[in-house]
């Protein structure tokens, strides 16, 4: 009798391990997906800095430890994307009630950006939280800056390339890390954009555009970061 149940036993084992690989493979594919989906890459420590603000207080990163913030670098005078990224920062300060939530506005032009016209700058946008700071200073320490966040601002000695930057932003958490979700294919997106699109993926930029994909995205995980 124990010669015929032991073959018998052992196709019971060779249909069983299967199945518990496969579950296992595929708890191992939910719980990494859900892992991608919830959780936020960290890409780097912030550079340190220290700038004046429309208060001609100095501010620097330490001043920032325990607070979830932006980092976007913009000029006052220029007529394309800084409206409409001002005009998205507005409207998360909005959506984002919070006492440890912040904005750090970097000028690219600070010759012109003196923190009194960055003062009435603030007020003109209307931006509210005092933790928001409209920054200026050297040109190129803020260009370097710029570099250090891998976020593109022009040469300051390229006269038709001086006042052009990039409209991404950093998302720096409680602890001073530059933090970013995945895209869909599990890659880090690194820094979100502040601009408008044409269309709710986010492939067409447009200044008028009706979609801000990246600033619901950005609401959500500051959110997320000030749960933390």
């Amino acid at each position: 009798m124990s010669r015929n149940k032991r073959p018998e036993s052992n196709s019971k084992k060779k249909i069983v391990i299967p199945i518990v690989v496969i579950a296992l493979l595929f708890f191992g594919i939910g719980f990494g997906i859900n892992y991608f989906k919830t959780n936020l890459f960290t890409v780097m420590k912030v550079p340190d800095f220290k700038l004046t603000d429309q208060n001609r207080r100095q501010i620097t990163d330490k001043d920032m430890i325990g607070k979830v913030y932006l980092v976007e670098f913009f000029f006052s005078k220029c007529p394309t994307i800084c409206p409409v990224m001002n005009s998205n920062m507005r409207f998360i300060e909005d959506q984002i009630s919070d006492s440890n939530f912040g904005i750090i506005s970097i000028s690219i032009d600070p010759e012109n950006d003196t923190p009194e016209l960055l003062k009435q700058h603030a007020e003109k946008i209307g931006a509210k939280s005092p933790n928001w700071h409209f920054l200026t200073g050297d040109r190129a320490y803020i260009g370097n800056l710029a570099d250090q966040f891998d976020i593109y601002v022009g040469d300051k000695e390229d006269e038709s390339e001086n006042l052009n930057h990039s409209g991404m932003i950093a998302l720096v958490d409680k602890d001073g890390n530059v933090r970013c979700r995945y895209d869909e294919h599990n890659k880090p997106v690194l820094y979100y954009s502040g601009l408008n699109y044409g269309d709710p993926e986010g492939t067409n930029p447009q200044l008028n555009g009706k979609f801000h994909p990246d600033r619901e995205k950005l609401i959500t995980d500051i959110k997320k970061l000030l749960k933390e």
